[in-house]
């Protein structure tokens, strides 16, 4: 399995954490790590999404860029357990497939694919990392590339 996971743009303050927005910046990172995206040659045939709003817009970018497909996935918040995106992970065959979160679930979420464990990496906003597994699980991943704006 060919999996990216992408951290959301940079995105404003808002009193509900679920509903801040994407910044201008953000926006436009968003598209420079599609972009990017684009022109390699792990093209994603589907976008999981976090159904936080900094999220969904920043697959929404990514998906016009690179026309595939967004679903909404609950558990891609900031704060879910890395092993239910695991669960999923195991429970599918779409490859490339791009995964649209937040820190600290990207982070976690990429430490236990490479290194089977959940310390997590820091990721910065609009960053993707391109993981390659041959069977998915704890560390059972590559690091292959990473997207930066």
């Amino acid at each position: 399995m060919e999996l990216l996971i992408m951290r959301h743009g940079e995105a404003g303050w808002h009193t509900l954490d679920q509903e801040r927005e994407l910044t201008e910046t953000g926006r436009l990172h968003v598209a420079e790590a599609a972009a990017q995206i684009a022109e390699s040659p792990w093209r994603p045939k589907l976008i999981w999404s976090s159904p936080f709003v900094r999220a969904r817009e920043t697959a929404a970018i990514v998906s016009e860029i690179l026309n595939c497909p967004v679903e909404e996935r609950l558990f891609l918040t900031p704060d879910d357990d890395p092993g239910q995106c695991l669960d999923a992970l195991l429970d599918t065959d779409i490859s490339p497939l791009m995964i649209v979160s937040h820190m600290p679930l990207v982070g976690s979420l990429a430490t236990l694919l490479v290194d089977a464990h959940r310390n997590g990496i820091p990721f910065m906003t609009s960053q993707a990392v391109m993981l390659d597994m041959p069977v998915v699980g704890p560390g059972c991943a590559d690091l292959k590339a990473q997207f930066l704006p």
